[in-house]
């Protein structure tokens, strides 16, 4: 998880002529806070609950596609409910990863692709140092391949990161290989106050997009995670609380939805600590999410 924007503004709206579209959407867990994975119903009910807040979301980032038996259970109600799914492949181990290229497989031969957005193989391995970018870059193009062989040539594949992965030189293989670049940056866990928050944010998105722009020029550079807890800890001066939450969602999110396709972290995590959801136990918002 982690230049003025009116500048960069004017380059990013000069570049959506290219998409019909931008995608706006929330990262959503396989498991509902209490630990059970997800029913069908419930994935219905968090689709629902999207379409129903200020701006009406209708596609979401999925971490994965196995576990929890993820895309068995969601993908039926993302296309009922008209929803489409940033979906997640994890890649370790050897095991798990075989195993979520064989749901991804088993849903777009039951389903086609009419409800996919993309497809993300792997998430914060490079941060996490799970593995390394030759590995990783091999992966995302047996994913591309696999899916082309399935008839889904034209979903694109990519990779999502923090930041501070995608500026290392060593990990430039991964750009090189996807079709579009995750972001995730969160300016709460590098200690910034909420009145630079928003400024941090750019800051860091514009690294990634300089050092993709210089490896692969053209590749889009997508948001796929940030937000600010709404409770929990002091970082440095980063305090989390739910009038900071609304305040970095109003400079960041209203932004960023007009500009980049964009996956907030996160919809729900009451339990966690700290804890980014933006709606209560009873899918309630902590506050007003218009723009």
């Amino acid at each position: 998880m982690l230049p003025s924007f009116c500048t960069h503004s004017l380059l990013a709206l000069s570049l959506i002529g290219r998409a019909t579209a931008l995608w706006k959407g929330f990262n959503l867990p396989a498991n509902n806070p209490s630990g059970t994975c997800k029913s069908q119903e419930d994935w219905a009910h968090d689709f629902s609950v999207l379409k129903g807040l200020p701006g009406g979301f209708s596609s979401a980032r999925l971490y994965a596609s196995s576990d929890c038996n993820t895309l068995a259970a969601a993908v039926p109600a993302a296309i009922a409910s008209g929803t489409k799914l940033l979906v997640g492949v994890w890649t370790e181990d050897s095991a798990h990863y075989e195993a979520e290229k064989a749901a991804l497989v088993q849903a777009v031969q039951q389903h086609g692709t009419g409800w996919v957005v993309a497809v993300s193989v792997g998430s914060e391995d490079l941060y996490r140092g799970d593995t390394d970018a030759a590995t990783l870059a091999r992966q995302i193009n047996e994913v591309r391949v696999l899916l082309c062989k399935f008839g889904a040539c034209g979903v694109e594949v990519g990779h999502v990161d923090t930041w501070t992965a995608w500026v290392d030189p060593k990990n430039e293989d991964v750009i090189r290989a996807s079709d579009w670049v995750g972001h995730d940056g969160y300016p709460y866990f590098e200690g910034s106050g909420i009145e630079q928050g928003y400024s941090a944010y750019e800051k860091n998105l514009q690294k990634t997009r300089d050092t993709v722009n210089r490896v692969k020029p053209g590749v889009w550079v997508w948001v796929t995670e940030t937000g600010w807890p709404v409770s929990g800890g002091m970082l440095g001066s980063a305090v989390a609380s739910v009038s900071n939450a609304e305040a970095y969602w109003k400079s960041v999110a209203c932004e960023a939805f007009n500009n980049a396709h964009t996956f907030w972290y996160t919809l729900q995590d009451y339990l966690s600590s700290p804890s980014f959801g933006m709606v209560d136990k009873d899918f309630k918002p902590l506050f007003d999410l218009s723009c």
